[in-house]
């Protein structure tokens, strides 16, 4: 059965998406981008603020949900400018110490809303 995820504590979908769905102890996280959910303002700061940020939203959706970090197996990662790479890489190790999930890395022209980074997540309790 499909469960819709929906959090206050993270940012409302900016197009026609759920923010997750959750299916057979399965959770997609729909990619976010670094909008503060309180302000519904991009961050300012550059990529380590910007994957902050996003790393928080994906975290508060984690929560919601019923899950952590440690239950996430995959995340997808795009760039708007692939020399941003290892400073993202800096912020987003620092949520998975141990047992990181497997990962993919894209460049891209253009991010919603002139983010730099956006980062989709699937995660299975287990």
């Amino acid at each position: 059965m499909k469960k819709i995820i929906f959090t206050s504590d993270a940012p409302k979908a900016v197009g026609p998406y759920s923010q997750a769905i959750e299916v057979n102890g399965v959770l997609y996280i729909s990619g976010q981008i670094p909008i503060d959910p309180v302000t519904g303002n991009l961050v300012d700061g550059g990529i380590k603020k910007q994957t902050e940020q996003v790393m928080k939203n994906i975290g508060a959706i984690l929560s919601a949900a019923g899950y952590s970090y440690a239950d996430v197996v995959k995340s997808t990662c795009l760039l708007r400018d692939m020399s941003d790479f290892g400073a993202m890489n800096e912020v987003y190790a620092a949520y998975y110490p141990e047992s990181p999930p497997a990962r993919v890395a894209y460049g891209v022209v253009q991010l919603p809303l002139g983010a730099r980074v956006e980062i989709e997540t699937i995660a299975v309790k287990g």
